[in-house]
């Protein structure tokens, strides 16, 4: 009789397997409301299914439905409150919800304090709960509770479970904070930890910031040594151009970018043609100027900084 009952469960839970491993496709894809289809057909036959629900409130989330990914998490914390998870993305929809209603934003700073919190009580390596306790307290002004010791709390748990994360999240906290020198010895603290292309990253992004495109493009060749990859091609001349500085390796890198372009390399070609016709507008090379922007516009018509970089090389 048990083997019968397996039998005739197997088609169910085999049809549930595969649906939730569609859905999972499906947000590779970034097919968000089809997933969310899926999804809500599966619940109505497995209302109880925490892994359908939890999906369910991803998919809105993917789609920036927060009410409806607040209900659906909230529903998770409420029946399982002792998983740190559930926490933590509740927290962080009411945070992106918040956003969209600076108005509104005071009545739920509480519940996304204690929704981070939480999370961080229930599971004593949960990274991401931790790094969003770090933002939030640098971000909210001190009358909201706002602080840069309790930031620094936090980035010390991150450093205690992770050090790239620990020294990332002081580079934050002090870049934040403009103590500038403190920020670049932890974000250059954390490249000689872990290397990471992020790490890099965040070292680039604060020179950018900082009005240090020099210093940009040494970080970003740097990290060319290590990981090899075309994308950083772009970064090059992504700030040649924005800076007009190296114009010559700028329109070099571009090249090389678009000679080795593959989707995965992220930024579109027509991006690499608006940066060449940057640097050529700088050069006063119209003609060459004219075709890169030409070509970026044909790929993406509907880029607002490719008409008007057209409409300075016609001015030249």
């Amino acid at each position: 009789m048990k083997r019968l009952l397996l039998l005739l469960l197997c088609p169910v839970l085999c049809f549930s397997q595969q649906s939730l491993e569609e859905v999972d496709a499906l947000f590779a894809q970034k097919k968000y409301k089809k997933a969310e289809t899926v999804v809500q057909t599966f619940l109505e036959d497995h209302p109880e299914n925490l892994k359908a629900l939890e999906l369910l409130g991803d998919a809105y989330g993917h789609q920036e439905k927060w009410e409806e990914a607040i209900d659906t998490y909230k529903k998770l914390v409420n029946a399982k409150p002792q998983v740190a998870n559930y926490h933590y993305k509740y927290g962080g929809v009411l945070g992106m919800k918040a956003l969209q209603n600076k108005f509104k934003a005071i009545s739920f700073i509480g519940d996304i304090k204690s929704s981070f919190t939480k999370a961080t009580e229930l599971d004593k390596n949960h990274i991401e709960a931790r790094w969003a306790l770090v933002e939030l307290y640098m971000q909210l002004p001190g009358i909201f509770g706002g602080s840069k010791s309790k930031s620094l709390k936090y980035a010390e748990e991150l450093e205690a479970l992770s050090k790239v994360d620990g020294y990332l999240a002081k580079g934050y906290v002090y870049e934040y904070d403009d103590e500038p020198e403190l920020a670049e010895k932890y974000y250059k603290m954390a490249i000689q930890e872990g290397g990471s292309l992020t790490c890099f990253n965040k070292l680039t992004r604060f020179y950018e910031n900082k009005n240090q495109p020099e210093k940009a493009i040494r970080t970003i060749e740097s990290a060319h040594k290590k990981h090899q990859r075309n994308a950083l091609h772009y970064q090059i001349g992504k700030v040649a151009a924005e800076y007009n500085i190296e114009l010559d390796k700028g329109e070099k890198c571009l090249q090389t970018y678009l000679a080795n372009y593959s989707a995965k390399d992220g930024v579109p070609k027509a991006w690499a043609h608006y940066r060449l016709a940057q640097i050529h507008t700088y050069k006063n090379n119209k003609t060459q100027a004219l075709a890169h922007i030409e070509i970026a516009i044909a790929e993406l018509p509907k880029i607002k900084p490719f008409k008007a970089q057209k409409e300075k090389i016609l001015d030249l």
